[in-house]
This record gives C-alpha cells, sequence and structure tokens, in this order.
C-alpha cells in the first residue's frame, strides 16, 4: 500500500525527502529495530518490546497535539521526526512557552550502505522547512538528552540557539511512561532558520 506523503521537500545532491505519518501497525516493527539499538540510547526506549513501540505510537496517534512521521529519501525509510505542541507536553514545566513554540524530536535510522556526507544537515534543511512552511511554527523548540553531545552540537550546526539545561519531568500514566531526563533546551525562530 502506497502511503501519501504530507510534505515533500528536494535536497540538492540528496534528492527528494518526504514526510509520512507513521501507521502505528505497519511501522511499529521498523521503528523497533531503530529504537533498541544502542546509538539510539538517548531515545528512551532500548528495553521497549515492539508491542509497547506499537501502543507508544498509537497513543502519539489519538493526539491532536503530537504528531509523527516516516521521514523517507527518494522512497527509503531514513528517519523518525515527531513534532508536539510544547504547551501540551512535559518541556512546558521548564521553560516559559511562547505562542507557535513546536517541539521536535528526531532519530535518524541505520545508514545501509556508506555514510553520506552532509546526509543529516540536508534532512534537517528538509525537517525546518516543513516546520516553517505556510507560517506553521514561530520558534522550533529541541530538547535532547543533556548527555548527547553529537546532538546538541547538531542543533549548533543548524542554527538553534542553546538554552538551559533542565530536568524534564518523569510521566506516569496508564497509556504512557516517561522517565525524568536531563535535556539541553535549543531554539530556532523563524528569521534565523531563514538565514
Amino acid at each position: 500500500m502506497t502511503r501519501t506523503p504530507v510534505y515533500t521537500h528536494p535536497v540538492e545532491g540528496f534528492g527528494t525527502v518526504s514526510f509520512t505519518p507513521v501507521e502505528p501497525a505497519a511501522d511499529a516493527a521498523l521503528i523497533h529495530s531503530w529504537v533498541t539499538e544502542e546509538r539510539a540510547r538517548f531515545w528512551g526506549m532500548g528495553e521497549a518490546s515492539r508491542e509497547l513501540v506499537q501502543e507508544i505510537y498509537e497513543d502519539v496517534d489519538r493526539r491532536t497535539t503530537h504528531h509523527a512521521f516516516m521521514v523517507s529519501l527518494d522512497g527509503e525509510q531514513v528517519a523518525l521526526f515527531q513534532t508536539y505542541d510544547c504547551a501540551e507536553d512535559r518541556v512546558s514545566e521548564c521553560y516559559e512557552v511562547q505562542p507557535g513554540d513546536v517541539g521536535v524530536h528526531l532519530l535518524i535510522g541505520p545508514t545501509k550502505g556508506p555514510a553520506r556526507h552532509g546526509f543529516t544537515g540536508a534532512l534537517i534543511e528538509a525537517f525546518i522547512a516543513y516546520l516553517f512552511k505556510d507560517g506553521g511554527a514561530v520558534r522550533v523548540v529541541g530538547e535532547p538528552d543533556a548527555r548527547n553531545a553529537k546532538a546538541i552540537a547538531l542543533l549548533e550546526r543548524s542554527g538553534f540557539e542553546l538554552g538551559p539545561e533542565v530536568e524534564l519531568p518523569e510521566i506516569d500514566l496508564p497509556e504512557v511512561y516517561l522517565p525524568a531526563k536531563p535535556a539541553r533546551l535549543a531554539f530556532l525562530n523563524r528569521q534565523a532558520a531563514a538565514r
């Protein structure tokens, strides 16, 4: 079955990046294979079963404030991208949310061949274009694990301004559990993204 992307973005020298909403039942096995790798330890799902991964993305799918997308490059799934309304997320307990703040999570899947220089930057370009299209986000908010130096450096290279280190509170609900997490806030406004 072919799914229709909600957004496509050509990236010179790489191909066309597309965003398709996650279908929990169809995508759980692939997402599980990614989040349980050691390289994804900061994603916080290393011990999750495939069934739990599906349940988590079914919960995301039910929400109107949180969205998950499979990201493809020329038809090959290469990343998981999530967006959320910061006012409706635990990050709101850690800083003063502004209208139009959109939070993001990004997990790049393992490469199947030799690494392509600039690949991650090309994906970030597409993500930023998607978030700011049609007057969407006013400001993008990242909150990678504070111990994830690579992710923090990537955000800085992508134009994000680093904010404070915070402690994201634990969430323990029947439908979802998230442990507390040390995070480094990072912000990208429309003007900085345009540069």
